[in-house]
């Protein structure tokens, strides 16, 4: 249970060779935004063949959708890919740890594009839907953006949604008109296909409307990509404004075929509890570099006619991201094993991705200090490291946000007077 099986060990292993052969000498290019991660992440799919083994899950799902169909019946829930590789999710998670030392940003857009967009639409699209768009998604034939955050619209996703879908017509296949816009889009000045939450608006009250979830391409009339954001971190990772003016949407793409009322809501919360569940081994590979840089570092800089490992301070701050490397390796341990055996614990998912990101930022920063100067150049790669892992406090819910979810979970609304 805390220890790295056979297999994984070997994903670590050709995971790391690939991005210190790769993904590291592209970093400059993409944080400058000269690159675009995209060739990058299909190249990473074709040689690990993550595409292929998602093709063949996909393939079986819409197996099993149309099958469903034709008998009329509800198709089985979920379907999505879990986020596991081979069948274990505790791979996967090596593999976003490993991306993640390198550049947590080329890991977070790649995530999005498959595990997010991806995912919401294997789970809870029609078998016409999965292959059409589910299919290129996972196969990074094309690159997806999840789109649910507004200008006005953060921690209060829902309360404050402003982009809404007017129904054509009494029944959802006459169609939609889309209107409003997004904010803090990963991919988006690059995605193809666009995972977008609107408010079903026919005109009675906010809080009696339903969220429904679209899928638009790039391209449509009215639909227009914003440039991408200057960012304190995360900067190899695109990120844009998008817009809809009156988008003439075909119930088509209506995801599932049918509104959902305000459990709509409740499918939105599904897709961010599995954006949290990912966040934690991002924290591990940030963490984990920092540690494993640092320890080298510290063993071979010397000062005063000694190595400075041989300093308390130093060695009290070495014991601290030791400590720190390990509480998160163990909470991603705990995650996969409750993914792997369908366990579902929302408060513990929200509060370890807090506390995960808080020492993320914690470790980074404590690294940056003990290579001094060194720390703060590009060189070293740690400031890299400190401006991304800021994002993990701030995205799929603020550490405040994530803790009062958790807490209120424990505690229950009646008991809180909710």
């Amino acid at each position: 249970m805390f220890a790295l099986d056979e297999q994984s060990r070997m994903v670590e292993k050709m995971v790391r060779q690939w991005c210190e052969a790769k993904l590291a000498p592209r970093i400059p290019a993409l944080e400058a935004g000269v690159e675009p991660p995209f060739p990058l992440m299909r190249d990473m799919a074709k040689t690990f063949g993550l595409a292929a083994m998602a093709e063949a899950a996909v393939k079986k799902r819409i197996g099993k959708l149309r099958a469903a169909e034709a008998e009329g019946k509800e198709p089985e829930a979920g379907g999505g890919l879990g986020g596991s590789l081979g069948g274990e999710p505790m791979m996967m998670a090596v593999f976003i740890k490993e991306l993640s030392r390198v550049s947590p940003g080329f890991a977070m857009g790649w995530g999005v594009s498959m595990g997010l967009a991806g995912g919401a639409i294997l789970q809870k699209g029609t078998a016409d839907q999965v292959e059409r768009w589910a299919l290129p998604l996972v196969t990074v034939d094309k690159i997806g953006s999840w789109c649910l955050t507004e200008p006005g619209a953060g921690s209060d996703a829902f309360g404050s949604m402003t982009t809404t879908a007017r129904p054509k017509g009494d029944d959802p296949s006459a169609g939609y008109v889309l209107k409003g816009s997004k904010t803090f889009i990963t991919n988006g000045p690059g995605a193809d296909l666009f995972v977008v939450y609107a408010r079903i608006d026919r005109g009675e009250p906010r809080e009696q409307q339903g969220v429904a979830t679209f899928v638009l391409e790039k391209g449509m009339p009215g639909f227009t990509v914003g440039a991408p954001f200057k960012k304190m971190g995360m900067r190899d990772s695109p990120t844009s404004e998008i817009f809809f003016d009156d988008v003439e949407v075909g119930g088509e793409r209506l995801l599932g075929g049918r509104e959902k009322g305000r459990a709509g809501r409740a499918d939105t919360k599904e897709s961010l509890g599995s954006e949290r569940s990912g966040v934690p081994a991002m924290a591990w590979g940030i963490i984990e570099r920092c540690y494993d840089q640092s320890v080298e570092y510290v063993r071979q800089r010397r000062q005063f006619g000694r190595a400075i490992g041989a300093f308390q301070a130093v060695q009290l701050k070495i014991a601290d991201l030791y400590l720190k490397l390990r509480t998160v390796e163990n909470v991603v341990f705990r995650l996969a094993w409750m993914q792997k055996n369908k366990v579902h614990d929302a408060a513990f998912v929200n509060a370890s991705k807090a506390q995960c990101s808080q020492l993320a930022v914690d470790a980074a920063l404590t690294a940056v200090q003990i290579h001094g100067g060194y720390g703060y150049m590009e060189e070293y790669h740690l400031e890299k490291l400190a401006r991304d892992a800021k994002l993990l406090e701030l995205g799929a819910g603020t550490t405040d946000i994530n803790l009062l979810s958790a807490a209120r979970l424990l505690i229950g609304d009646e008991a809180m007077g909710g």
